[in-house]
């Protein structure tokens, strides 16, 4: 695929589960409002299946939203506006649906590498994500976990608009 390519943004599938190395390098968190079921691993203490738009959010929260194109944005503007969380986000910086993390988020992760995610089953995917990947820390405690979470990539804090 050319830089120029069209991808998708509504997949097949929205069942992708982020690997076991992020959450480990990144956790323990205690919420993941959008968990996949059935899933290989628990990304949170609390794992919700539905309602996680609806009801309200407490402790750390884990965020690997469905990257439908109508409906990340729901998933991206709660959890900023909530201020305690790391969502696994694809880095489309220009998509209206990430202006909450320019507005809100303590700090960008940008990951070197494109990602694989994994299958209900926890094998992982043949093909990476398709994108370039990103993690955006809102609060200072999550901030700090981008930090010392040894991920390989690009850490941006502090930035300004222009």
């Amino acid at each position: 695929m050319t830089l120029g390519s069209h991808q998708r943004c509504v997949g097949n599938s929205q069942n992708w589960i982020t690997p076991k190395h992020i959450i480990d390098a990144l956790g323990p968190f205690d919420l993941d409002p959008c968990a996949s079921n059935p899933r290989p691993w628990d990304c949170a203490t609390y794992n919700w299946i539905i309602g996680g738009l609806d009801d309200p959010w407490g402790g750390r929260v884990w965020l690997n939203p469905p990257f439908d194109r109508y409906e990340v944005g729901k998933w991206v503007r709660k959890l900023a506006d909530y201020g305690d969380g790391i969502a696994l986000l694809h880095a489309r910086t220009e998509a209206e649906w990430f202006v909450p993390v320019w507005e809100k988020a303590s700090a960008i992760l940008f990951l070197a590498d494109r990602l694989h995610f994994h299958y209900p089953d926890g094998r992982r995917a043949e093909a990476n994500s398709g994108a370039p990947v990103c993690l955006c820390a809102f609060g200072m405690e999550c901030e700090r976990r981008l930090v010392r979470s040894g991920l390989k990539g690009f850490y941006v804090n502090g930035w300004e608009p222009i």
